[in-house]
């Protein structure tokens, strides 16, 4: 097909908005539906996993496999532990994968899906549970099923109404909603999620504290309360951090001398050589501690609008220092 022959702009457009109707209404159904029988269902699937003392298994063929796929996924991901188990590989062997103390969700829009079948008559001999997800509530895999959740549809997205679409994705809406339900009835933290994530973002945000980026030992720059502003510039130059702590005679920061602080000390031509840093320094600096979390400490920066903060301990000692640039460079910011 060439651009000449396609159709108009607004043909194109009232065709992806109906797609985008149909499966909104599909996911609408699903939701009211939950306060009949669908809700029950629900609930049930809910207990049956809160109880697995084994794995959540994750079954389906086609479309509906790619479907429960990602619902394995976001249940792993989210404090549920799933795998997703190909329904044709599990009856030529893989079915030993699967234990009687695992709940298995098959997901099948038809229930008739002859391999899911199969699996769920040899789980349910040895005592297994199984969770069927399919659009025929009278079909032989809602029968056989310990719990059968209904995510039947009006109708598919697709013109032909055949092509899975709407069917998809409300199967997709149903295994979300267990998946987030499931996560909230265990009290699943951002915490516990980061620590399925520690390569992404989210990971680094919650995962990393302070004491993991921040400079310490002869990279803190500091100087004692008695150094005069010249000790304080030299110290600043040696350790590039555009910043000083000044200490006192416990090693405890008494105050931070920064660039901003030295472009107003050369506007009143202060004596560099003979003025203590003591006279211009900013008092009282703000500071962090090294467990506290590394977001923590940007929400600080942001809020007190400083790219420097001392750490100290729980006496008050200074261990380290942290700057804006050192939290990009850890791809916290």
């Amino acid at each position: 097909m060439n651009a000449s022959s396609l159709p108009p702009t607004e043909r194109i457009l009232a065709m992806a908005h109906r797609v985008l109707r149909i499966e909104a209404e599909a996911i609408t159904a699903l939701a009211e539906r939950l306060s009949d029988r669908l809700g029950q269902e629900f609930a049930e699937a809910v207990r049956l996993i809160c109880e697995c003392s084994g794995r959540v298994v994750v079954s389906g063929l086609g479309k509906s496999g790619h479907i429960g796929r990602k619902i394995a996924a976001t249940l792993a991901s989210t404090g549920t532990p799933a795998y997703f188990v190909h329904a044709a590989e599990a009856i030529h062997g893989d079915l030993g994968m699967i234990t009687r103390d695992d709940v298995v969700i098959a997901i099948s829009n038809s229930g008739g899906t002859e391999e899911l079948l199969t699996i769920a008559a040899m789980l349910k001999r040895e005592g297994g549970k199984v969770i069927a997800i399919t659009g025929n509530p009278a079909s032989q895999l809602a029968k056989d099923a310990d719990v059968h959740l209904d995510a039947g549809v009006a109708e598919e997205a697709c013109s032909l109404n055949l092509a899975p679409t709407a069917s998809t994705t409300a199967a997709l809406a149903l295994g979300d909603a267990l998946a987030v339900t499931l996560l909230e009835v265990r009290d699943f933290r951002a915490e516990d999620f980061a620590r399925s994530h520690p390569g992404g973002s989210l990971g680094r945000r919650l995962l990393t504290h302070v004491k993991d980026i921040m400079r310490a030992g002869e990279r803190i720059p500091s100087v004692p309360d008695t150094a005069t502003i010249a000790d304080a510039l030299l110290e600043m130059s040696r350790k590039g951090m555009g910043m000083t702590t000044v200490l006192d005679a416990a090693q405890r920061p008494v105050g931070i001398y920064t660039d901003g602080d030295l472009r107003r000390t050369l506007e009143r031509e202060t004596d560099l050589k003979r003025t203590s840093i003591t006279t211009v320094m900013t008092a009282n600096p703000r500071t962090v501690g090294p467990d506290r979390l590394a977001a923590e400490a940007v929400e600080m920066m942001e809020r007190y609008k400083t790219f420097v903060l001392p750490v100290t301990d729980e006496s008050g000692r200074l261990v380290g220092a942290l700057s804006m640039h050192d939290l990009l460079h850890a791809r916290i910011v």
